[in-house]
């Protein structure tokens, strides 16, 4: 069962508000300290609460992106069976997003845990620190083998506190929580400058995994949470600098599938882009050369069978493992991956909440390690979601680039 917390369409946000209602507003959804991770939408984030198992598991999710190619970043709270709260990959907690969270300590107990799943992800360990003050009783458990960049630094000197942080034991049944949670890490996947590291957790009683990025489903329509916000959606959705779109389900879904496009490839090959001189031209002429409208600027031509792409992409809903992933960084330790893709899969869950796209998804362990084959065969897309070699091309080129470079060690490739 899910139940929406917060309003499902940007019509609310469109309402004229009086100055003193929309200052109490803008203070719920702010975040100042968004020049550590920033991507939009900086300083203000919404926050969507959803119910997804009956008073056991709730996400809250907020947006971020860059160039408006925003999409949902996810926190998961668990009620545990001996009272309080388990946190995994906290969000930014704005006054909104502390709110809701005391809300379910009011019926569940406190929050007593406070995982960050991930090494070197900023969108997810920004927001650890700040979270963990705000819930002083709370211990914090990392995933190992932390670093940051530029500068390797204590976990304390980013804002972790220090007498409450410590790593997630090897072992899985030496955490306190083993009672609860089942939970196994990849890595350190070697990147030169510094490693690779996801921890999924399994809660048994739901049989619900949770996961950092590995593996998602691309909905057709854009995920609720975006709806808080659409402007992103219709920016998007326009075919030229000169093109004004109304806010419809339509446009908002058309923005959405481009997004997933730029998401996933970062060129995709149904996309053209214009020269600087064109897009300058075109900027001059533009109909909105507001701050918000980028001043007009607009270099993006898509072709006329984009939305092909996108369904092969999507691929029915069936699990994905990005293309970032997997060209950038789980070709470097194949077997690494597999072996942990096989253990996730001894797992016997139902359910998948991954902190980016859509959550909850249906899916089983068959089809999540169907997921990863791609890792036995060299090539774009598993066994059971191909994806076309043309899309890979600048992922292809970033990866050579990175490795001449000597940023990345050179690609196992295979699974040997």
């Amino acid at each position: 069962m899910i139940q929406d917390r917060t309003p499902q369409t940007g019509d609310a946000l469109q309402e004229k508000q009086p100055r003193g209602v929309a200052k109490a507003r803008s203070r719920e959804f702010s975040w100042n300290f968004w020049p550590a991770a920033p991507l939009y939408p900086y300083g203000q984030r919404r926050t969507l609460q959803r119910e997804i198992v009956k008073d056991r598991i709730w996400t809250f999710d907020q947006t971020q992106g860059i160039l408006y190619v925003i999409v949902p970043v996810r926190m998961t709270v668990v009620r545990l069976a001996s009272g309080g709260l388990l946190v995994y990959a906290p969000v930014a907690p704005t006054p909104e997003c502390v709110r809701g969270v005391r809300s379910l300590e009011a019926l569940h107990g406190p929050v007593r845990y406070i995982i960050l799943p991930t090494v070197s992800a900023i969108e997810h360990k920004a927001f650890v620190g700040p979270f963990a003050r705000q819930f002083p009783q709370a211990q914090v458990y990392v995933s190992p083998n932390q670093w940051s960049f530029p500068v390797n630094l204590p976990l304390s000197w980013l804002g972790f506190p220090p007498n409450r942080t410590q790593v997630l034991p090897a072992n899985s049944a030496d955490a306190p929580f083993a009672d609860e949670f089942d939970y196994a890490t990849v890595g350190p996947i070697d990147l030169n400058a510094g490693p690779y590291v996801e921890t999924a957790f399994f809660h048994r009683l739901t049989q619900t995994l949770l996961m950092i990025d590995s593996v998602l489903t691309v909905p057709t329509d854009p995920p609720p949470v975006l709806a808080l916000d659409p402007y992103p959606l219709l920016f998007h959705a326009r075919e030229d600098a000169f093109d004004t779109v109304e806010d419809t389900a339509e446009n908002r879904r058309k923005g959405w599938q481009r997004i997933a496009l730029f998401t996933f490839y970062f060129s995709p090959s149904a996309l053209e882009v214009t020269g600087l001189g064109q897009t300058l031209a075109d900027a001059l002429k533009s109909p909105n050369r507001s701050k918000k409208a980028y001043f007009g600027l607009y270099p993006f031509r898509w072709k006329a069978d984009w939305q092909q792409s996108f369904e092969t992409l999507r691929c029915e809903g069936r699990l994905l493992v990005a293309p970032i992933l997997q060209t950038l960084i789980y070709s470097r330790a194949a077997k690494q991956v597999l072996d942990w893709a096989d253990q996730i899969a001894s797992w016997d869950f139902q359910q998948i909440i991954p902190c980016h796209f859509t959550a909850p998804v249906a899916a089983t362990p068959e089809q999540l390690r169907a997921a990863f084959t791609f890792l036995e065969r060299p090539g774009a897309g598993s066994k059971t979601h191909p994806l076309p070699e043309a899309d890979f091309a600048l992922l292809r080129k970033i990866d050579r680039q990175l490795n001449g470079s000597g940023v990345l060690p050179p690609s196992g490739g295979g699974s040997g």
